[in-house]
Protein backbone atom coordinates (compact mmCIF):
# COMPACT_ATOMS: atom_id res chain seq x y z
CA UNK A 1 0.00 0.00 0.00
CA UNK A 2 1.34 3.32 -1.05
CA UNK A 3 0.58 6.47 0.92
CA UNK A 4 0.46 9.76 -0.87
CA UNK A 5 0.56 13.03 0.98
CA UNK A 6 -1.27 15.94 -0.40
CA UNK A 7 -0.91 19.53 0.65
CA UNK A 8 -4.05 20.31 2.66
CA UNK A 9 -3.57 23.99 1.77
CA UNK A 10 -2.45 24.10 -1.87
CA UNK A 11 -3.18 27.83 -2.12
CA UNK A 12 -0.72 28.91 0.63
CA UNK A 13 2.52 28.65 -1.40
CA UNK A 14 0.89 30.68 -4.17
CA UNK A 15 -0.30 33.34 -1.68
CA UNK A 16 3.20 33.62 -0.20
CA UNK A 17 4.71 34.01 -3.65
CA UNK A 18 2.09 36.60 -4.59
CA UNK A 19 2.60 38.53 -1.33
CA UNK A 20 6.37 38.59 -1.83
CA UNK A 21 6.02 39.80 -5.42
CA UNK A 22 3.55 42.48 -4.38
CA UNK A 23 5.91 43.68 -1.63
CA UNK A 24 8.74 44.01 -4.15
CA UNK A 25 6.54 45.95 -6.56
CA UNK A 26 5.38 48.36 -3.85
CA UNK A 27 8.94 48.88 -2.61
CA UNK A 28 10.07 49.60 -6.16
CA UNK A 29 7.28 52.08 -6.81
CA UNK A 30 7.87 53.92 -3.54
CA UNK A 31 11.63 54.13 -4.06
CA UNK A 32 11.03 55.35 -7.60
CA UNK A 33 8.92 58.18 -6.18
CA UNK A 34 11.79 59.31 -3.97
CA UNK A 35 9.82 58.55 -0.82
CA UNK A 36 11.98 58.11 2.24
CA UNK A 37 11.08 57.11 5.76
CA UNK A 38 11.07 58.90 8.09
CA UNK A 39 9.82 61.94 6.23
CA UNK A 40 8.93 65.55 7.02
CA UNK A 41 5.73 66.60 5.23
CA UNK A 42 6.59 70.26 5.91
CA UNK A 43 10.35 69.84 5.32
CA UNK A 44 11.52 70.97 8.76
CA UNK A 45 14.86 69.15 8.68
CA UNK A 46 15.70 70.48 5.21
CA UNK A 47 14.64 74.02 6.13
CA UNK A 48 16.61 74.09 9.38
CA UNK A 49 19.79 72.53 7.98
CA UNK A 50 22.11 75.38 7.06
CA UNK A 51 19.49 77.92 8.15
CA UNK A 52 17.80 78.72 11.45
CA UNK A 53 16.51 76.49 14.23
CA UNK A 54 13.60 78.40 15.78
CA UNK A 55 13.42 77.30 19.41
CA UNK A 56 10.71 78.16 21.89
CA UNK A 57 11.68 78.13 25.55
CA UNK A 58 9.51 78.19 28.63
CA UNK A 59 10.96 78.78 32.08
CA UNK A 60 11.73 75.71 34.19
CA UNK A 61 13.95 76.06 37.28
CA UNK A 62 17.17 74.08 36.92
CA UNK A 63 16.61 73.50 33.19
CA UNK A 64 15.69 76.74 31.41
CA UNK A 65 16.32 80.30 32.62
CA UNK A 66 14.60 82.91 30.43
CA UNK A 67 15.64 85.99 32.42
CA UNK A 68 18.19 87.00 29.76
CA UNK A 69 17.65 87.61 26.01
CA UNK A 70 19.22 84.23 25.24
CA UNK A 71 17.85 81.43 27.44
CA UNK A 72 20.40 79.54 29.53
CA UNK A 73 20.51 76.16 31.22
CA UNK A 74 20.97 72.55 30.24
CA UNK A 75 18.06 72.44 27.76
CA UNK A 76 19.09 75.61 25.85
CA UNK A 77 22.64 74.22 25.71
CA UNK A 78 21.33 70.99 24.17
CA UNK A 79 19.16 72.91 21.67
CA UNK A 80 22.13 75.09 20.64
CA UNK A 81 24.41 72.04 20.28
CA UNK A 82 21.77 70.31 18.14
CA UNK A 83 21.52 73.41 15.93
CA UNK A 84 25.30 73.29 15.47
CA UNK A 85 25.07 69.71 14.17
CA UNK A 86 22.70 71.05 11.49
CA UNK A 87 24.92 74.08 10.74
CA UNK A 88 22.00 76.25 11.87
CA UNK A 89 21.75 79.44 13.88
CA UNK A 90 19.50 79.31 16.94
CA UNK A 91 16.66 81.83 17.11
CA UNK A 92 14.83 82.06 20.45
CA UNK A 93 11.24 82.75 21.42
CA UNK A 94 10.13 82.78 25.04
CA UNK A 95 6.56 82.14 26.15
CA UNK A 96 4.11 79.97 27.98
CA UNK A 97 3.70 76.30 27.11
CA UNK A 98 0.36 76.97 25.42
CA UNK A 99 1.74 79.82 23.30
CA UNK A 100 4.81 77.86 22.24
CA UNK A 101 2.90 74.68 21.36
CA UNK A 102 0.51 76.83 19.31
CA UNK A 103 3.53 78.24 17.46
CA UNK A 104 4.72 74.68 16.74
CA UNK A 105 1.33 73.83 15.27
CA UNK A 106 1.33 76.89 12.99
CA UNK A 107 4.90 76.30 11.82
CA UNK A 108 6.41 79.31 13.59
CA UNK A 109 8.75 77.17 15.73
CA UNK A 110 10.82 74.05 15.05
CA UNK A 111 11.50 72.96 18.63
CA UNK A 112 10.11 73.70 22.10
CA UNK A 113 11.99 73.10 25.35
CA UNK A 114 10.97 73.37 28.98
CA UNK A 115 10.02 71.04 31.79
CA UNK A 116 8.02 68.71 29.55
CA UNK A 117 7.96 65.11 30.72
CA UNK A 118 7.15 61.92 28.86
CA UNK A 119 3.63 62.24 30.28
CA UNK A 120 2.97 65.70 28.81
CA UNK A 121 -0.57 66.33 27.60
CA UNK A 122 0.84 68.38 24.69
CA UNK A 123 1.48 65.23 22.61
CA UNK A 124 -2.01 65.71 21.19
CA UNK A 125 -0.72 68.90 19.54
CA UNK A 126 2.98 68.22 18.96
CA UNK A 127 5.50 65.49 18.35
CA UNK A 128 7.70 64.53 21.30
CA UNK A 129 11.07 62.87 21.67
CA UNK A 130 11.58 59.80 23.79
CA UNK A 131 11.97 60.58 27.48
CA UNK A 132 15.50 61.34 28.74
CA UNK A 133 16.40 61.13 32.43
CA UNK A 134 20.08 62.01 31.97
CA UNK A 135 19.58 65.73 31.33
CA UNK A 136 21.26 67.93 33.95
CA UNK A 137 18.63 69.37 36.28
CA UNK A 138 15.97 66.80 35.37
CA UNK A 139 16.11 65.08 38.72
CA UNK A 140 14.13 61.85 38.44
CA UNK A 141 11.94 63.20 35.62
CA UNK A 142 12.04 61.78 32.11
CA UNK A 143 12.15 64.90 29.90
CA UNK A 144 11.04 65.33 26.30
CA UNK A 145 11.42 68.05 23.69
CA UNK A 146 8.53 68.98 21.42
CA UNK A 147 8.62 69.28 17.62
CA UNK A 148 6.01 70.10 14.96
CA UNK A 149 3.50 67.28 14.53
CA UNK A 150 4.37 64.81 11.77
CA UNK A 151 7.94 66.01 11.21
CA UNK A 152 9.45 62.56 11.71
CA UNK A 153 12.81 63.01 9.95
CA UNK A 154 13.49 66.08 12.12
CA UNK A 155 12.37 64.17 15.23
CA UNK A 156 14.59 61.23 14.30
CA UNK A 157 17.68 63.46 13.90
CA UNK A 158 16.95 65.16 17.22
CA UNK A 159 16.61 61.81 19.01
CA UNK A 160 19.85 60.52 17.46
CA UNK A 161 21.58 63.64 18.76
CA UNK A 162 20.03 63.28 22.23
CA UNK A 163 20.93 59.56 22.33
CA UNK A 164 24.58 60.54 21.92
CA UNK A 165 24.48 63.45 24.38
CA UNK A 166 22.35 62.20 27.29
CA UNK A 167 21.26 58.95 28.87
CA UNK A 168 17.75 57.89 27.86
Amino acid sequence: MQTTRTNPHPVRPFRRLLAGALTLVIAGVLSGCGLTVPADPDGTLDTVTGGELRVGATSEPGLVDVSTPTPTGSLPELATAFAETLDADTMWSVGSEETLVGMLETGDLDLVIGGFTDETPWVEHAGATRGYKGIDGAGDRSLVMLVPPGENAFLSDLEQFLDEEVDP
